[in-house]
């Protein structure tokens, strides 16, 4: 099971919360990653891709299907999170006005739930059902789940236990690989942030 984020798009290079705003769509650059990304994910024989609906995931789920061959199923627990009323506010803007917001999100602070941001726990539970509906329907093969950021922070916190202060500063890298392993019905971290996956054969 891979876990690839989505390339470059507007919204990262203006540094705008856009949440689920449609529109912002993969840059020159995001497209030449989501490229890089396909060419990584080629040796790795996918079989199934699940997607976001989201333009900029959407994009880059077709770049890489193009080159996998394989077939792309939209899945709204794939979506990114719902921003509420904080959507379309610039980084700036928001941290002055709110302070650390990003921080206050991993550490489920009640107040952000009133402007009707998604809360983490329920990034977490329907990152859990996409799983466990890959384990249910895919266990002999090997499926891509092109998403955002925030739903792979959230199976790195199903799977490995990581503490809100660590999710507050982990980045997960536009277009890379998130690999994760099953085994007797528990899913395992294999590999994190990976830019080059001929790094994977690599005799440890």
């Amino acid at each position: 099971m891979v876990f690839l984020r989505h390339g470059q798009a507007l919204n990262n290079v203006e540094k705008i919360l856009a949440g689920r705003t449609p529109g912002f769509g993969l840059t020159s650059r995001g497209t030449e990653q989501s490229r890089s990304a396909a060419h990584m994910l080629e040796s790795l024989k996918i079989n199934k891709i699940y997607c976001s609906p989201i333009k900029r995931a959407h994009q880059t789920a077709k770049i890489v299907a193009e080159k996998v061959k394989a077939d792309i199923i939209l899945d709204d627990r794939l979506l990114e999170l719902d921003m509420g009323s904080f959507t379309g506010l610039k980084y700036a803007d928001l941290l002055h006005r709110y302070g650390n917001v990003f921080e206050r999100f991993y550490y489920e602070d009640p107040e952000l739930a009133k402007a009707g941001i998604e809360t983490f726990s329920d990034v977490k539970r329907r990152i859990s059902s996409m799983t466990e509906h890959v384990l249910k329907h895919h266990r002999e093969e090997n499926v891509l789940l092109v998403t955002h950021m925030d739903p792979i922070k959230a199976i790195l916190a199903n799977v490995t236990g990581l503490h809100s202060a660590s999710l507050c500063k982990l980045v997960i890298a536009n277009a890379s690989l998130n690999v994760f392993a099953h085994y007797d019905g528990s899913i395992y971290l294999k590999s994190i942030n990976i830019l080059d996956a001929t790094r994977l054969n690599d005799d440890w």
